[in-house]
């Protein structure tokens, strides 16, 4: 086995071990792979593990797929290098079919796949297509004349898909505004704003495998786009049949034409100063600076500078990053995939931890949007990792609690938060007088909310959080922000430990004063055309079948985000959910616990949230336990 085949067979091997474990099967693979594989092909194990889903070639409403993929090959707009890519697999027809079958999908999160050639791939050619798109919209909303700002990280051809993009935009009459070199994803949504752009561009696959690339549109507001404008978008983008069709342009000719602007430094200082003024605590920055140790890791990605700088510039001193993480590489070599969610994530972070006794482990994001935490335990030594919901709440709770004692919470202060997110934080919100509203996942809803509120004059944001890793402290920016972040958990480190607190003793004295609850997401993979459809049929069972009891509680109402309903149990009385449709079921259940289901829109997935509340730590585990088990015994059944 040549060292290319090996490479992807390790990366086909753990593809493969997550989509077992995901589904209980974990103890299976390994069994099998204890099994002297290593001698068998990756074709073999294409066969010897087959995809647990079932899909009609007729579904979906499939392109032709051959005739496309030879219509690549024979056009002469596409260039050498991606017709011998596709020559390479013209005796896999199942690979043709899966680069070809239909066309990459905007999401939650805008467009994301697997780097090669093909409709249903991320190249320079569907990048250059969503942008005509987008560039089509913006030309009828008026919009040309303010311009796009454009960024990227730092994965395989972000700044060759920020370029194309850029050319794309140029030759349609529209100012892009490019970042220099890599930027996290809140300062793309900082300068759509400064810059009074139209809409935003980021080329980023987020915490995705190394072998995927991403495009998030970002509208005028800062936020990533919602109703109307992403139908728009998607629309004008479908409506390109012909991608030879696409306009685009030279750097040279983009320049001279005013068309193509790079920027840096100077969104760079502006965007740090607003993360910087969302310090609430100065002084007690002031007092522990030198007393708090701190570990960072940007997992190869865009944080390495602004989170540093960000650190260094409010008085942090004993910042040390993980070197073997340290520079941005699209390989991720450190990691199987770059997900601060995941443990591996935080191997080398820990061990340098220990080396320096550090209070608390941070771990960011390619794009910096998302941040992981561990935090120390002083009674026993250990590093505690934190959830979302966890790190968000805990945010949520130290922030609001200073501003209420500065007297600056106003009587209309909101929270607000994905439908998927704890109720933890719901009681956080109710402590310190604030409204909880809550909005459909992608922080997209969360910055929509901002902007009503903003356009009404009706409430006022205090803090936004996603179970996903993600929160927002301030409005300067529109996406979850893991720089600001990192910074906030930072201060809220120093000001626990000017008390004798570690962030795990003021994380257990939230649980102590709110209730202990324990949230949980599951996940199941289901990649390719047989797994949407998979997916979709799994949805629809939950629909068909609604559930009335689940881990000894009692459903209470169903929310259907796709119908628009929510049914009370007991009356069957209906109304409307008052939020845009989505295909999300969303169970209440009683004292508190519930369950939602949705497909994922940024990876091949379907989802499991649950909740519960419960007496201890250990009551609360109990009672999750009890609901995972019962509800991933349903859905082993629906396999």
């Amino acid at each position: 086995m040549n060292c290319t085949t090996q490479v992807h067979y390790k990366r086909f091997l753990r593809l493969k071990q997550e989509d077992y474990q995901e589904t209980g099967y974990g103890n299976n693979f390994i069994f099998h792979l204890k099994c002297n594989i290593m001698n068998l092909s990756y074709r073999w194990l294409e066969l010897y593990f087959p995809p647990r889903k079932i899909m009609h070639e007729g579904s979906q409403n499939m392109k032709d797929y051959m005739k496309i993929y030879q219509e690549w090959l024979a056009n002469p707009y596409f260039d050498d290098k991606t017709k011998e890519e596709l020559r390479a697999i013209a005796n896999d027809e199942n690979e043709i079919k899966e680069r070809f079958y239909m066309d990459l999908e905007f999401g939650t999160a805008g467009l994301r796949g697997i780097i090669g050639a093909g409709i249903n791939r991320m190249n320079i050619y569907t990048v250059r297509r969503a942008t005509q798109g987008l560039a089509n919209y913006i030309i009828k909303q008026g919009g040309a004349d303010k311009g796009v700002a454009i960024a990227f990280d730092s994965r395989h051809m972000s700044p060759e898909f920020a370029m194309e993009a850029a050319m794309t935009l140029a030759a349609n009459g529209i100012k892009a505004y490019k970042f220099e070199s890599l930027r996290p994803t809140p300062e793309l949504s900082f300068a759509v704003r400064e810059l009074g752009c139209i809409a935003g561009i980021n080329i980023t696959a987020s915490h995705n495998p190394p072998e995927y690339n991403g495009y998030k549109v970002y509208w005028e507001d800062g936020a990533q786009f919602t109703p109307p404008h992403d139908k728009g978008v998607t629309a004008e983008v479908l409506a390109i049949e012909d991608l030879s069709t696409v306009k685009t342009t030279t750097e040279e000719e983009a320049l001279k034409s005013g068309k193509f602007q790079v920027i840096g430094k100077e969104i760079d200082d502006k965007y740090i100063a607003q993360v910087k003024a969302q310090v609430v605590n100065q002084e007690a920055i002031n007092r522990m600076q030198k007393d708090i140790t701190i570990i960072y890791t940007p997992l190869h990605g865009t944080g390495n500078i602004p989170a540093r700088r960000v650190m260094k510039e409010i008085g942090f001193e004993n910042v040390y990053v993980v070197p073997e993480q340290e520079l941005p590489n699209g390989d991720f070599p450190t990691v199987s995939y770059p997900n601060p969610e995941a443990a591996e994530a935080f191997e080398l972070g820990l061990k340098l931890a220990r080396e320096k006794n550090a209070d608390l482990v941070l771990a960011t994001d390619p794009d910096a949007d998302r941040l992981g935490v561990y935090v120390k335990d002083t009674k026993s030594g250990e590093y505690i990792p934190l959830t979302g919901n966890m790190s968000g709440s805990l945010l949520c709770d130290y922030v609001l609690s200073q501003k209420q004692a500065a007297g600056k919470i106003p009587a209309d202060g909101e929270v607000v938060k994905s439908i998927v997110t704890t109720n933890l934080v719901d009681a956080v919100a109710k402590h310190y007088g604030c409204k909880l509203v809550e909005v459909l996942t992608g922080f997209k809803y969360i910055g929509q909310q901002i902007l009503k509120e903003e356009t009404t004059g009706k409430g006022t944001y205090m803090f936004g959080m996603e179970e996903s890793y993600g929160c927002l402290i301030g409005t300067y920016a529109r996406d979850k922000d893991a720089i600001s972040a990192t910074a906030a958990l930072c201060e809220a480190a120093a000001y626990y430990k000017e008390k004798g607190m570690t962030l795990w003793d003021a994380m257990v004295a939230m649980y102590e004063k709110y209730g202990y609850y324990k949230d949980t997401v599951k996940s199941i993979g289901l990649k390719g055309i047989e797994g949407l459809a998979k997916i979709q049929e799994i949805m629809e069972n939950f629909r068909k079948n609604p559930l009335k009891a689940l881990g000894g509680y009692e459903v209470t109402s169903i929310r259907d985000y796709k119908k628009n309903t929510i049914t009370d149990v007991a009356t069957g009385e209906v109304k409307e959910t008052g939020l845009p449709e989505s295909n999300v079921l969303y169970y209440d259940m009683n004292d508190g616990a519930w369950l939602c289901i949705r497909p994922s829109g940024t990876e091949p997935k379907i989802k499991f949230y649950y909740g519960v509340k419960g007496t201890s730590l250990d009551d609360a585990e109990a009672k999750s336990k009890a609901v995972g088990d019962e509800l991933m015994g349903m859905v082993d059944k629906m396999m």
